[in-house]
Protein backbone atom coordinates (compact mmCIF):
# COMPACT_ATOMS: atom_id res chain seq x y z
CA UNK A 1 0.00 0.00 0.00
CA UNK A 2 0.87 3.49 -0.73
CA UNK A 3 1.46 6.18 1.90
CA UNK A 4 -0.01 10.08 1.63
CA UNK A 5 1.05 12.90 2.82
CA UNK A 6 -0.82 15.72 2.81
CA UNK A 7 -2.18 18.64 5.28
CA UNK A 8 -5.55 20.46 4.80
CA UNK A 9 -5.82 23.85 6.86
CA UNK A 10 -8.12 27.00 7.70
CA UNK A 11 -6.85 29.19 9.70
CA UNK A 12 -6.00 33.21 9.90
CA UNK A 13 -2.50 34.62 8.58
CA UNK A 14 -0.89 36.34 11.51
CA UNK A 15 1.31 38.95 8.99
CA UNK A 16 1.54 40.07 5.40
CA UNK A 17 3.52 36.92 3.24
CA UNK A 18 7.17 37.42 2.46
CA UNK A 19 7.61 37.16 -1.73
CA UNK A 20 11.39 36.76 -2.67
CA UNK A 21 12.81 35.66 -5.91
CA UNK A 22 15.31 33.00 -6.92
CA UNK A 23 17.89 33.67 -9.03
CA UNK A 24 16.17 31.84 -12.10
CA UNK A 25 13.11 34.34 -11.42
CA UNK A 26 11.18 31.44 -9.32
CA UNK A 27 8.44 33.03 -7.32
CA UNK A 28 8.24 31.74 -3.09
CA UNK A 29 6.59 33.21 -0.34
CA UNK A 30 6.48 32.46 3.13
CA UNK A 31 3.49 33.24 5.89
CA UNK A 32 2.42 31.52 8.86
CA UNK A 33 -1.37 30.87 9.58
CA UNK A 34 -2.96 30.25 13.27
CA UNK A 35 -5.48 27.35 13.86
CA UNK A 36 -7.48 27.24 17.01
CA UNK A 37 -9.29 24.69 19.23
CA UNK A 38 -11.39 25.84 21.85
CA UNK A 39 -13.41 23.26 24.41
CA UNK A 40 -14.72 23.06 28.17
CA UNK A 41 -12.60 22.27 30.83
CA UNK A 42 -14.16 19.30 32.33
CA UNK A 43 -12.85 20.13 35.64
CA UNK A 44 -13.58 24.10 36.20
CA UNK A 45 -15.81 24.46 33.45
CA UNK A 46 -13.92 27.41 32.17
CA UNK A 47 -13.54 27.82 28.16
CA UNK A 48 -10.41 27.36 26.77
CA UNK A 49 -8.08 27.62 23.68
CA UNK A 50 -5.02 26.36 22.23
CA UNK A 51 -3.82 27.87 18.88
CA UNK A 52 -1.09 25.92 16.82
CA UNK A 53 1.14 28.36 14.24
CA UNK A 54 1.89 26.40 10.61
CA UNK A 55 4.63 27.85 8.35
CA UNK A 56 3.60 27.71 4.98
CA UNK A 57 5.27 27.99 1.54
CA UNK A 58 4.07 28.87 -1.69
CA UNK A 59 6.24 28.62 -5.13
CA UNK A 60 6.28 29.87 -8.52
CA UNK A 61 2.70 31.58 -9.45
CA UNK A 62 0.83 30.46 -6.75
CA UNK A 63 3.65 32.26 -4.28
CA UNK A 64 3.05 35.39 -6.55
CA UNK A 65 -0.59 34.75 -5.92
CA UNK A 66 -0.11 34.32 -1.94
CA UNK A 67 2.43 37.74 -1.54
CA UNK A 68 -0.12 39.66 -4.05
CA UNK A 69 -3.99 38.96 -2.30
CA UNK A 70 -3.23 37.91 1.25
CA UNK A 71 -2.78 40.20 4.24
CA UNK A 72 -2.87 40.02 8.07
CA UNK A 73 -5.63 38.22 9.99
CA UNK A 74 -7.31 37.06 6.80
CA UNK A 75 -8.70 33.86 6.85
CA UNK A 76 -7.15 30.87 4.18
CA UNK A 77 -7.55 27.61 3.16
CA UNK A 78 -4.08 25.63 2.64
CA UNK A 79 -3.60 22.56 0.99
CA UNK A 80 -0.34 21.06 0.27
CA UNK A 81 2.28 18.27 1.79
CA UNK A 82 4.17 18.42 5.25
CA UNK A 83 7.60 18.81 4.67
CA UNK A 84 10.77 19.13 6.66
CA UNK A 85 14.48 20.18 6.25
CA UNK A 86 17.22 20.72 8.55
CA UNK A 87 20.32 23.74 8.16
CA UNK A 88 23.32 24.94 9.64
CA UNK A 89 23.82 27.76 11.83
CA UNK A 90 26.61 28.26 14.13
CA UNK A 91 27.62 24.81 13.70
CA UNK A 92 24.11 24.00 15.15
CA UNK A 93 21.81 21.62 13.20
CA UNK A 94 18.47 23.25 13.08
CA UNK A 95 15.00 21.91 11.28
CA UNK A 96 11.84 23.41 10.72
CA UNK A 97 8.71 21.59 9.66
CA UNK A 98 6.45 23.94 6.96
CA UNK A 99 3.31 23.02 4.73
CA UNK A 100 4.40 23.56 0.54
CA UNK A 101 1.05 24.77 -0.69
CA UNK A 102 -0.26 23.32 -3.90
CA UNK A 103 -3.46 24.77 -3.18
CA UNK A 104 -5.17 28.18 -1.95
CA UNK A 105 -8.14 29.25 -1.49
CA UNK A 106 -9.34 32.81 -0.22
CA UNK A 107 -12.19 32.55 2.40
CA UNK A 108 -14.90 35.49 3.98
CA UNK A 109 -17.41 37.78 2.69
CA UNK A 110 -16.27 41.32 1.09
CA UNK A 111 -18.59 42.80 4.06
CA UNK A 112 -16.17 40.97 6.76
CA UNK A 113 -13.41 42.86 5.24
CA UNK A 114 -12.04 39.11 4.07
CA UNK A 115 -12.24 38.33 -0.27
CA UNK A 116 -15.36 37.67 -2.59
CA UNK A 117 -17.11 39.63 -4.84
CA UNK A 118 -19.40 37.86 -6.91
CA UNK A 119 -22.36 39.43 -8.62
CA UNK A 120 -25.87 40.39 -6.70
CA UNK A 121 -24.02 40.47 -3.37
CA UNK A 122 -23.27 36.90 -3.46
CA UNK A 123 -19.73 36.14 -1.64
CA UNK A 124 -17.70 34.57 -4.36
CA UNK A 125 -14.41 32.72 -3.47
CA UNK A 126 -10.87 32.78 -5.76
CA UNK A 127 -8.36 29.83 -5.52
CA UNK A 128 -5.23 29.52 -7.22
CA UNK A 129 -3.02 26.10 -7.70
CA UNK A 130 0.56 25.10 -8.71
CA UNK A 131 -0.56 24.72 -11.88
CA UNK A 132 -2.78 27.69 -13.11
CA UNK A 133 -3.80 31.74 -12.03
CA UNK A 134 -6.02 32.63 -10.46
CA UNK A 135 -9.67 32.04 -10.71
CA UNK A 136 -12.17 34.15 -8.40
CA UNK A 137 -14.73 37.00 -8.53
CA UNK A 138 -13.78 39.48 -11.15
CA UNK A 139 -14.09 42.41 -8.28
CA UNK A 140 -10.72 40.76 -6.96
CA UNK A 141 -8.51 40.95 -10.22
Amino acid sequence: MGSLNKAMLIGRLGKDPEIRYFQDGTAVANFSIATSEKWKDKATGENREKTEWHRIVAFRRLGEICGEYLTRGKEVYIEGRIQTRSWEKDGITRYTTEIVADKMQMLGSKDSGGYGGGSQGTAGQGTAGQGGGFQGSPGIM
